[in-house]
C-alpha cells in the first residue's frame, strides 16, 4: 500500500487530465466515433503515462526535490530512494500493454509519434539525456508532453494532419512552451541551488514571465485566425496572461512567489478544459 499510496501521489492525479483531454478530444474529433481505441487510448494517456512521466522524474530529481519546499505533497513527490526501483519498473509494466495494443492498431507513423512522446518523457529526466536541464530545450520537451497525445489521436484516427489541425496544434505546443517556463520561475533559487539548469535560470525570473506571456500572446493570435471552434478557445489566453502578468518585474530573490500563481494556473486549466469542451460541442453541433 506505501508502494501504491506512492505511486500515486508521485504521478500528480490533478494533472491526469491534461495528457488524457488533448488525445481523446483529437482522436473523438477526427472519427466521430467512440471505439475501443479511444477508450484504450484515454486511459493510457490518463493513467500509465503520467506515472511514468511524473515517477521518472522524481526518481532522477530527488536530490533537488530534497532541497523544494513545494514538492511532498500534490505539486510532486520527494521519492525516497528505495522506492526508486520499484517505481522505474511500474512505469514500465503499466504502460507496456497500452502502448502494444496501440501500437498494433496504428500506422508506421502514429507508431513512430508514439515513439516520440516516449522518448521525449524519458530523456526529459533520465540521467545522461536530462533535457530538462537545458535551457528553452526543457520548455520545449515540455510542452511535447502534453501535444503528442493530440498529435497522436490525430494521425493514429487519420493518418495525417491538415494546415488547420497544424496551426492549433502549434498555438497549443505555445502554450505548453509557456506554462513550462512560467512553471520553472519558482524553482529558480532551488535550482540554482542544486547547480541544475533551465529556460529561467538562464533567462532570469522577469524575462522568463515576459517569454512566457508572449508565449500565449502568440498562441491566442495563432487560434484567432484558425477555423472552426478554435478563436473561441483563443479568448482562454487572455485569462492566463492575466493571471502571470502579475509576475512581470519579479525579482530572481523573489521568483518563489510565483508559486502561487502556478497553483493559481493549475485551477485555470480545468477553466480552459471547459472552455474547450463547450467549443467542440458547438462545432459538433453545427
Amino acid at each position: 500500500m506505501n508502494l501504491v499510496r506512492t505511486v500515486f501521489t508521485s504521478s500528480r492525479p490533478l494533472s491526469w487530465v491534461n495528457t488524457a483531454y488533448p488525445f481523446a478530444a483529437a482522436y473523438l474529433i477526427t472519427t466521430g466515433r467512440v471505439d475501443l481505441t479511444l477508450v484504450l487510448g484515454t486511459l493510457f494517456f490518463f493513467v500509465p503515462y503520467n506515472i511514468a512521466m511524473y515517477g521518472i522524474n522524481d526518481v532522477f530529481d530527488y536530490e533537488s526535490d530534497l532541497r523544494n519546499p513545494r514538492k511532498g505533497g500534490l505539486e510532486g513527490a520527494v521519492l525516497r530512494p528505495e522506492y526508486h526501483r520499484a517505481v522505474l519498473w511500474t512505469s514500465v509494466l503499466v504502460c507496456a500493454p497500452f502502448v502494444a495494443y496501440l501500437v498494433v492498431v496504428g500506422t508506421v507513423l502514429s507508431s513512430a509519434v508514439l515513439a516520440a512522446s516516449l522518448f521525449a518523457l524519458v530523456a526529459y529526466s533520465i540521467k545522461g539525456l536530462r533535457f530538462k536541464e537545458r535551457p528553452f530545450l526543457d520548455s520545449i520537451t515540455s510542452s511535447f508532453h502534453f501535444v503528442s497525445p493530440a498529435l497522436f489521436g490525430i494521425v493514429l484516427a487519420a493518418g495525417n494532419i491538415d494546415s488547420a489541425e497544424w496551426l492549433i496544434l502549434g498555438a497549443f505546443f505555445l502554450w505548453g512552451v509557456g506554462s513550462h517556463a512560467f512553471g520553472a520561475v519558482q524553482d529558480i533559487i532551488a535550482d540554482r541551488q542544486g547547480g541544475l539548469g533551465s529556460v529561467a535560470t538562464a533567462m532570469g525570473a522577469a524575462w522568463t514571465v515576459r517569454f512566457a506571456v508572449a508565449c500565449y500572446v502568440t498562441a491566442g493570435l495563432m487560434l484567432a485566425v484558425a477555423p472552426g471552434y478554435a478563436p473561441w478557445v483563443a479568448l482562454v489566453a487572455v485569462i492566463y496572461i492575466a493571471a502571470i502578468s502579475q509576475w512581470w518585474n519579479v525579482s530572481d530573490a523573489n521568483s518563489g512567489d510565483a508559486n502561487r500563481g502556478w497553483k493559481r494556473f493549475l485551477a485555470l486549466n480545468f477553466i480552459s478544459g471547459a472552455v474547450v469542451t463547450l467549443a467542440l460541442l458547438s462545432q459538433a453541433k453545427g
